[in-house]
């Protein structure tokens, strides 16, 4: 009888996801391993973050994903070890023991983790969002602030507190501004004036001269007109300098005074990706070669925002999904391959085109890197791909339902303070009984 050979996927996300969805009911035995039991719809976290859903609403549980295949196995729980020549990881699992697990094939999916820059005063004073603990950290930190703001006379504390600043220019930073003040401008105006000045400000700053840098020009302008137009201020050339507990400072000297920074300038590859011992390239990414197999270390594969691959002109592939799902399903297609006696494919790029929504009826959309769409057009695009993309008819008809709430009736109705999301909460002392803002340093 022989026995199967053995792949063990570390990371469920969008690579890690597909590879198993590819190697189910074929003649290998799969392993995945996830810290978490569900799979994050990553694209809709801001919308999680801003009230607009509820964090089941983006996240599917792994389990229900594989039922009925019996080839494909769930470990809940975190690597903490991998040891490339004895072809085995050790995982920290959720039961409380520690599993060594084997592999014939390994298959790194680990993605990626918010880029820091190595600053611990950045790390501490900000907010991630990389996933559904983040979001949900992120939205009971806002709506306690509302709840603070609508009781504090003094103006300048008020007015810092109701200031929220977002870092970075690509779509993750574009969509969280046009969402936080559409939640603030829609939703809570209504409901928190208390017959004071009460005016949230949303700030976007980036740190090159236009946003949404990979995109045509005509499309960066239309972002950033659309920006303003919802009262979003945008700032450009704006390199970020210090980051304080109240506010942060840009080099040529501007400061905003602000309890609230979004950080969304980019990713580095997981750390897991240091246990392969071989030597990262920039942003702490797995090299690669085309045929997405790790540089140096026989039978280990990598994929998704982990990886470092170069496409044909020289540049790195960006780390977008359809990237992320197509290489998993390579990695797959050729560790069949290479069990089979077959020569392994390399990687080529379908890319379909990117987009980033800004608010209701506002988008912009390069698809097929061909066409343009900007405004009504683009945010219809943008939300049929979505719900499409979305895993389970469950998930896509509540989504679906919350837009169409929120567009017609200007509601969003997930704005629950979450008091087991202190954990991540920023600034925890701004809510205690004994706390002082006269004590708090102006950054200005």
């Amino acid at each position: 009888m022989t026995t199967k050979q053995r792949v063990v996927i570390i990371g469920a996300g969008f690579a890690g996801l597909k590879a198993a969805r590819t190697l189910a009911n074929t003649e290998v035995d799969i392993l995945l391993i996830d810290r978490n039991n569900y799979h994050t719809f990553t694209p809709l976290l801001y919308q999680v973050a801003t009230c607009g859903l509820h964090p089941s609403d983006v996240a599917y549980p792994i389990r229900s994903i594989f039922s009925g295949t019996k080839n494909v196995h769930f470990l809940l729980g975190e690597v903490t070890d991998i040891n490339t020549e004895e072809q085995f990881v050790i995982v920290d699992a959720d039961t409380g023991e520690e599993r060594q697990e084997s592999y014939d094939y390994l298959f790194m999916a680990a993605g990626s983790t918010t880029n820091w820059f190595g600053n611990d005063q950045i790390k501490q004073n900000s907010f991630g969002l990389r996933d559904l603990s983040d979001a949900v950290a992120l939205r009971h930190h806002i709506l306690k602030l509302f709840e603070k703001a609508a009781w504090t006379e003094d103006k300048a504390e008020r007015d810092a507190l109701l200031t929220f600043v977002v870092v970075g220019g690509g779509p993750t930073g574009l969509e969280t501004a046009g969402a936080l003040y559409e939640l603030y401008n829609h939703v809570l105006t209504k409901e928190y004036s208390n017959g004071i000045q009460f005016k949230a400000r949303v700030i976007l700053l980036e740190a090159m001269d236009s946003l949404l840098g990979p995109y045509p020009k005509k499309l960066q302008n239309s972002a950033k007109e659309q920006l303003d137009s919802i009262g979003v201020e945008v700032y450009t050339s704006a390199f970020v300098d210090e980051v304080k507990f109240k506010g942060i400072k840009l080099k040529d000297g501007r400061s905003f005074n602000t309890y609230t920074i979004v950080w969304a300038t980019g990713v580095v590859g997981s750390p897991l990706a240091q246990m392969l011992n071989v030597e990262l390239a920039k942003g702490g990414r797995i090299p690669v070669e085309e045929t997405m197999q790790v540089k140096g270390v026989d039978k280990v594969y990598a994929a998704g925002d982990t990886v470092y691959l170069e496409d044909p002109n020289g540049d790195p592939y960006p780390g977008l999904i359809p990237v992320a799902q197509q290489q998993g399903t390579l990695v797959a297609q050729n560790i069949l391959r290479d069990i089979r006696g077959a020569a392994k494919e390399t990687f080529v790029y379908g890319d379909r085109g990117s987009m980033a929504t800004i608010g209701r009826r506002r988008a912009v959309a390069w698809v097929y890197n061909r066409i343009q769409l900007t405004g009504f057009l683009a945010w219809i695009a943008w939300l049929l791909l979505h719900l499409v993309a979305l895993l389970g008819m469950r998930n896509r008809i509540l989504v679906f339902v919350n837009w169409i709430w929120d567009y017609f009736f200007y509601d969003r109705s997930v704005r629950l303070i979450i008091e087991g999301a202190e954990d991540k909460i920023r600034h925890p002392e701004l809510f205690d009984s004994d706390y002082e803002h006269d004590h708090i340093e102006d950054v200005a």
